[in-house]
């Protein structure tokens, strides 16, 4: 029977069709490559190998785009009457659970499968970017660290594993091991986005701009060639460190150069260039009509039914190009998903609805509204899932309304809040400043 590169069994493949299969699972495990074109290539070699209809299916589903997501449960179909084994049986459950909408009981199937099957790659990511909308990444964490004793370190896919237990530490706010870690990874797997993508975030959130900067730089030639299906993300992180030292106007030509040449059509591409031009927005700087380019690009990528993170920032370009209709209609959708019985409904009604409001009250200048609506989801806010740092948009705007509803107490404390990790901030600073000159 044919093997995968980790040794799996694979139902229906063929010789022809087991290399660009194991091509296929590395380029979605590194995000380097064309993971949907080398599983076609798999597909038409062998149309009776399960592992490579559902394999497109997970680089689809994990996208959390809702016209991907119809694309991947077609593909679940195909596979679905094929020949499987314990192990792709277990992916088809997962993806039939992940393409209704039920993350967390996809993330349940997998998690289980993965105490019988250590080196399923496939799973691993699948299940580490499935709990990261669930704001769930400490699993990453725990779900590679038990697998990695098993793993030897020249086993092939080892550093794509370290990198997923790097950044479920760097979530976890374990920054120096993160660190250790993503650079470990990053010598093992120059290529992959995720030790990148860890070390930046690690230096976001311990304030080292500097040599955030510096880490882009020195290794730019491998993350921005255009083998590279993220690297939208890796020039989103530069921009933030550019706002980080206040240099704004250098923030903008990031997002006017390489953002705008390198994000794709898919809802998490386009959050990048959407949150980047919020915070330029409400630090003052000329935003001019990017705003009209956003919106259009955002069209058909969010529906209010599949993702909450998603719905936010195409919620922001909505607002910001003046389109408050397509606002009402994004809200009464979020309000008939919260009313329904699909597993994001309670999220939808407690999280995602008062983010919108908050934000289209921010919007319309209702400040202190803003400051009613934003504050008491704070709580609960991690559960919209991606990063801390991606997150913080909503706290970045929560602070810029407190402070200019003119709520001095609420606007010092979540300015002193930010200041405590990120100390030299000029954003930061530019919050307590302002906090600070509120009269009362």
């Amino acid at each position: 029977m044919i093997r995968d590169v980790q040794g799996h069994h694979l139902s229906g493949a063929t010789e022809a069709a087991v290399t660009p299969y194991d091509q296929a699972v590395r380029a979605f495990n590194l995000v380097h490559g064309n993971a949907p074109g080398l599983f076609d290539t798999t597909r038409h070699a062998a149309p009776d190998f399960a592992m490579a209809h559902l394999g497109k299916a997970w680089v689809f589903t994990v996208a959390n785009d809702p016209g991907l997501r119809t694309q991947a449960r077609a593909l679940v179909e195909i596979a679905r009457p094929l020949r499987m084994n314990e192990r792709e049986q277990a992916h088809l459950a997962a993806l039939t659970q992940l393409v209704q909408g039920a993350r967390a009981a996809a993330v349940a199937i997998l998690d289980r499968h993965l105490m019988h099957y250590p080196f399923d790659l496939v799973a691993h990511q699948g299940a580490a970017l499935t709990d990261g909308f669930l704001g769930r990444f400490h699993w990453v964490r725990d779900r590679s660290a038990r697998a990695l004793p098993l793993w030897s370190k020249d086993q092939p896919g080892y550093g794509s594993l370290l990198a997923f237990h790097a950044f479920g530490l760097e979530e976890a706010g374990d920054y120096p091991r993160a660190e250790d870690e993503s650079r470990a990874a990053a010598e093992i797997e120059p290529l992959s986005f995720w030790p990148h993508h860890t070390v930046s975030h690690v230096m976001e959130m311990t304030g080292r701009p500097e040599d955030g900067l510096g880490w882009m730089a020195a290794r730019e030639p491998l993350w921005s060639t255009p083998g590279h299906m993220n690297q939208v993300h890796i020039w989103w992180h530069n921009a933030l460190f550019h706002l980080e030292l206040g240099q704004y106007d250098a923030a903008l030509a990031l997002y006017d150069g390489p953002m705008r040449a390198t994000q794709r059509p898919v809802a998490l591409s386009l959050t990048n260039a959407t949150a980047l031009l919020w915070r330029l927005d409400t630090l003052g700087v000329d935003i001019g009509d990017r705003w009209r380019e956003q919106v259009e690009l955002w069209q058909g990528h969010a529906d209010g039914r599949c993702l909450v993170f998603a719905d936010i920032h195409a919620a922001m370009a909505e607002l910001r190009s003046g389109q408050a209709s397509a606002v009402e209609r994004r809200l009464a959708a979020m309000r008939e998903t919260a009313a329904n019985g699909v597993e994001a409904a309670g999220l939808y009604r407690t999280v995602g609805i008062p983010i919108v409001e908050g934000l289209a009250a921010f919007h319309r200048g209702a400040w202190a509204a803003a400051v009613e609506l934003l504050l008491p989801i704070r709580f609960d806010l991690w559960q919209i899932g991606g990063s801390y740092a991606q997150r913080d948009i909503v706290n970045w705007t929560l602070t810029e309304a407190a402070v200019r509803a003119g709520q001095r107490n609420v606007a010092l404390s979540l300015a002193h809040e930010r200041l405590a990790t990120r100390p030299r901030s000029a954003p930061n600073r530019r919050f307590l400043c302002h906090a600070e000159a509120i009269v009362g």
